[in-house]
């Protein structure tokens, strides 16, 4: 019984030092990649549409960084995830502030759970994109003064921001690839022809 138990044991240990390394160069082109890509919409924000009392900046950002930087071979991260899972939750949210204006806990409650359903069926879980429909309908007046612009700016010209930075730092290294699944640029180079 001991000899089993100190079998465990040793096992526990190896998996759970494995599970620890420190891989500098993963953890630095996450950093270099996340940093890149909030860093590009803030300085955009800060620079050119603060004049314009517009937000280009929103809290769901950093929750796609962590999953398209930190964990790149989730289906999460994917980009049509990324992308379908934001614009929808964009949609619904904007969509469900309009049809309920004054009340705010219905338009909360009724925007996400929509948005988790719909990213279901459409097959683009994506989790930061239940808060993009939130912010939709608890944002500062700036945001919700958007309306339906609000998912071209922030939410689509944002995502593809963190979508090109994800590219170009996730595939930097031999150990990175980004995105998992390569049919994603089949479909844009099919695409491209059409305009």
């Amino acid at each position: 019984m001991t000899k089993r138990i100190r079998h465990h044991v040793r096992r526990a240990r190896y998996i759970i030092y494995k599970e620890t390394l420190f891989d500098f160069k993963e953890h630095l082109w996450t950093f270099i990649g996340s940093f890149l890509g909030i860093g590009v919409i803030g300085f955009i924000n800060s620079k050119y549409f603060t004049a314009y009392d517009n937000i280009f900046l929103i809290g769901s950002f950093g929750a796609s960084s962590v999953l398209i930087y930190g964990v790149i071979n989730s289906p999460m991260a994917q980009p049509r995830n990324l992308i379908g899972g934001h614009l929808i939750c964009a949609l619904v949210g904007v969509s469900i502030h309009k049809l309920f204006p004054a009340e705010v806990w219905l338009t909360a409650a009724l925007s996400v759970s929509l948005s988790i359903v719909l990213m279901q069926i459409t097959k683009t879980l994506h989790p930061p994109g239940g808060a993009t429909a939130l912010i939709a309908n608890i944002g500062s007046a700036k945001i919700q003064a958007l309306g339906y612009f609000y998912v071209l700016s922030p939410v689509l010209s944002g995502v593809m921001i963190l979508f090109l930075v994800a590219v170009m730092c996730n595939n930097a290294t031999p150990h990175r690839k980004y995105p998992k699944n390569k049919e994603w640029f089949k479909f844009w180079k099919r695409s491209y022809r059409y305009f």
